[in-house]
């Protein structure tokens, strides 16, 4: 990722929209896989899979003592050799129900095969939120009338990779009201826990590197 668009993940932390639309969404996403304590499945179209997504908010997991918030892989085409953490394919998704969460992440059209999925997904129980390009036609359009909530990139300001990196980052913070280390609603342990400020520089520095081992 270059100098300029790290500088400009950065500046949205100036308190512009981004900021508060991917707290509204991280905040969505919370909510629904807390309360079953994980269920969170993570699938992107046929030719996009979401590693970066995946790994961070695995990372986020981990730091934010929220290991609900790791999710599952799903994966169009699962190579014969693939380890079993990555061996999930679009019969997951076809599966799920009330204690699940599924997130798409769609650059373009996510296409009527996972659309479909995704439709009966819902229609047992699942919740449904989705990421993506914007546009508002064809299958973008109805994978957001399917979603519970869903939150747009928008290209001259902040593209999909950016809205992912927020709102992983932002899936991870403590908010007022949650208990840090410390015991105190909401004021985390000193130096226990990075800012979001923290979490996107940290982020925005590793979006070129390849997936971690993991992935």
């Amino acid at each position: 990722m270059d100098a300029v668009r790290v500088a400009h993940l950065r500046e949205a932390l100036a308190g512009t929209e981004w900021v508060q639309s991917a707290r509204r969404f991280a905040g969505s996403l919370r909510t629904s896989v807390t309360p079953h304590r994980g269920g969170l499945l993570l699938v992107g179209t046929e030719t996009y899979e979401p590693w970066h997504l995946a790994a961070h908010l695995d990372d986020e997991a981990a730091w934010s003592g929220q290991p609900e918030l790791s999710p599952t892989l799903v994966r169009h085409r699962v190579p014969p050799a693939a380890p079993a953490h990555l061996s999930a394919g679009l019969g997951r998704i076809e599966a799920a129900g009330r204690r699940e969460t599924v997130l798409v992440v769609s650059p373009g059209d996510p296409g009527p095969e996972l659309l479909e999925r995704v439709h009966d997904a819902r229609r047992a129980g699942a919740t449904v939120l989705a990421l993506d390009e914007g546009g508002g036609a064809g299958g973008t359009a109805e994978l957001q009338g399917i979603a519970h909530d869903a939150l747009s990139a928008d290209a001259a300001e902040v593209d999909l990779e950016m809205v992912q990196h927020l709102v992983s980052a932002a899936a991870g913070e403590t908010f007022q009201g949650r208990r840090g280390p410390s015991g105190a609603p909401g004021l985390p342990a000193a130096g226990s826990r990075p800012t979001f400020r923290d979490r996107l520089s940290r982020i925005a520095e590793q979006l070129s590197a390849p997936p971690p081992t993991r992935w």
